[in-house]
């Protein structure tokens, strides 16, 4: 671009919601430029990604109304109709069922690697300017604008910013944004199974005293097939990607009790750590902070892209009204509303799933004979079960 040609929007990193974001303010008639350090692979179906994601409605509206989420439903996802929690020490089971809350689905299963391949095969028809390979190098801030400068001397004049480049982002380093961050000294450990028994469209999770352990059901193998996500102390998860298949069935045969039968290990084994991660704030001037650049949440519940995807929803809901007045879409004002609202609910999300882990995730006494009740007055309450899901569902 020449040194005088402004964007309106620049979006570091492309993964799930940066892509999404980049996309969603394109249609809106944005000038939007995404920069991204690296290519990503094609998505392949003969090679299921490892990271999964709960898919809530709200977010398939989302992908639905950007045009992709039709390409992505026809090459894979497995809808989920139930999910069953319960907690090793005993106690009442919590069920969640779609036909209790009139649904086809609670939600779907999809694979990170397959949302990122179709929205990147929509940017271009979208008039998204793609600058990749991309490594950001610098940034300035002034009144009017914000300037961006990669590792190869190419500088993006911009009017707003959009971190959305990771948990260890660099554009929110550079912006002087601070992050609270809380290390769970735990790893979650992932891998495809199957099992004998049917996964019969749930979402299956077991407390154990040293994290809860879940069983998402995944596309294929006549509904034999599951993404196992184990959250474990780091110590244990090294150990369990050591061990030999045997073994590691074996341990994991125990540790879910056995549930769904008979396993057998059909991928490798990976480890992500885990950690709470808040941004001390949602916006440094031109600058805005979305995804896991703004917010890292425990997975128990399953819900990092989806509250992502929700800042992308809230956004561009706010540049619309940006757009229709004529107005600079990095009006401090407007910003501020947007990342008031933005932060307080990634919060509660955060330390909600902060606090469950805590309590589910110790053999303390008194927590273990509270959590099985807990469990069950949410089960035996059906407007409280409907609110949680509501809540999780973004409906």
């Amino acid at each position: 671009m020449s040194r005088r040609e402004m964007l309106d929007i620049a979006i570091v990193g492309a993964g799930v919601v940066g892509g999404a974001a980049a996309l969603a303010l394109a249609r809106e008639g944005w000038n939007v430029a995404l920069v991204e350090a690296r290519e990503p692979p094609r998505w392949r179906a003969d090679q299921p990604d490892l990271r999964v994601y709960a898919f809530a409605p709200d977010n398939a509206a989302l992908l639905d109304d950007l045009g992709v989420w039709a390409s992505i439903r026809s090459a894979r996802v497995q809808p989920y109709r139930g999910m069953r929690v319960w907690d090793a020490a005993g106690g009442d089971e919590l069920r969640f069922d779609a036909d209790a809350f009139g649904r086809r689905e609670l939600g779907w299963i999809v694979e990170n690697g397959l949302l990122v391949d179709r929205l990147w095969s929509a940017l271009p028809a979208a008039g998204v300017r793609m600058v990749c390979p991309g490594q950001l190098a610098a940034l300035e801030q002034d009144e009017g604008h914000a300037t961006l400068e990669l590792d190869d001397g190419t500088r993006l004049r911009a009017r707003l910013v959009i971190a959305a480049d990771g948990g260890d982002s660099r554009l929110r380093t550079l912006a002087g944004i601070e992050t609270y961050t809380h290390d769970y000294g735990q790893n979650a450990v992932v891998a495809f199974v199957d099992h004998e028994r049917p996964h019969e469209a749930t979402c299956w999770q077991r407390f154990l005293p040293t994290g809860p352990i879940a069983f998402l059901p995944f596309a294929g193998e006549d509904g034999h097939r599951s993404s196992i996500v184990w959250t474990l102390p780091e110590t244990d998860a090294t150990r369990l990607l050591q061990v030999d298949d045997t073994a590691f069935l074996r341990e994991l045969d125990h540790a879910f009790a056995g549930t769904l039968g008979a396993l057998t290990a059909v991928s490798k084994r990976v480890a992500f750590p885990l950690r709470r991660q808040l941004a001390q704030a949602s916006v440094a001037g031109r600058v805005a902070v979305i995804g896991d650049a703004a917010h890292v949440v425990h997975p128990l519940a399953g819900q990092g892209v989806n509250l992502g995807l929700r800042d992308v929803a809230q956004l561009r809901a706010l540049l619309q009204k940006q757009r229709s007045a004529n107005r600079d879409p990095a009006a401090p004002a407007s910003l501020a509303r947007w990342a008031r609202e933005r932060r307080s609910e990634n919060a509660l999300a955060a330390y909600s799933f902060d606090g469950l882990n805590r309590l589910f995730s110790n053999d303390n006494l008194l927590a273990t004979l509270a959590r099985g009740p807990l469990l069950g007055l949410v089960g035996k309450l059906p407007p409280l079960r409907h609110a949680f899901w509501k809540r999780a569902a973004g409906l």
